[in-house]
């Protein structure tokens, strides 16, 4: 697995430009077999970040959150692994996320909403957290105002290798 060991830990990112910005220099370093699983509520950059990290692989976009289609699958630009990214969020389960049948030896995936489900994918991944501050609406899911959650506040990024090293 390929990400500069530089980039482990926990680090403040201010903006959404920044978290474009640090999946960029991600995805520069990705190769195939790269797995990163993303976890965070809505809001906290998942999508983001990937469209930084698809830019930096050299993959063909533009890149939406994956959401209703489950799985969307982003070609090469430059001859490198291209980017499944998934969405796990609607899967009940992680036999129905190993029903998608991902090329995860040829490929760059990411898959967000993926904790718990994920794991059993590969020997190793990347483990990407990002959380966004939080609010009143965290409490009360009703009280949601959408435009909270593309607000340009810092976000937290913590990045641990997980598995078989």
């Amino acid at each position: 697995m390929s990400i500069d060991p530089a980039f482990l830990g926990r680090q403040e990112i201010a903006t959404t430009e920044a978290m474009e910005q640090l999946g960029y220099r991600i995805g520069e370093q990705l190769e195939a077999g790269d797995l990163l699983i993303l976890t965070g509520p809505l809001g906290a950059g998942k999508t983001t970040f990937t469209r930084g990290l698809a830019e930096g692989l050299g993959v063909r976009g533009p890149v939406q959150s994956p959401t209703f289609v489950i799985a969307r699958t982003h070609p090469s630009l430059t001859g490198r692994a291209p980017l499944v990214h998934v969405d796990a969020y609607r899967l009940g389960s992680a036999a129905e996320l190993d029903d998608l049948d991902l090329d995860l030896e040829h490929s760059v995936v990411v898959i967000e909403w993926g904790r718990g489900m994920a794991e059993e994918l590969a020997d190793s991944w990347w483990d990407i957290e990002l959380e966004r501050p939080v609010g009143a609406s965290d409490l009360d899911p009703a009280a949601l105002d959408p435009s909270d959650l593309d607000a340009d506040a810092p976000r937290i990024v913590t990045i641990v290798r997980e598995g078989i090293t």
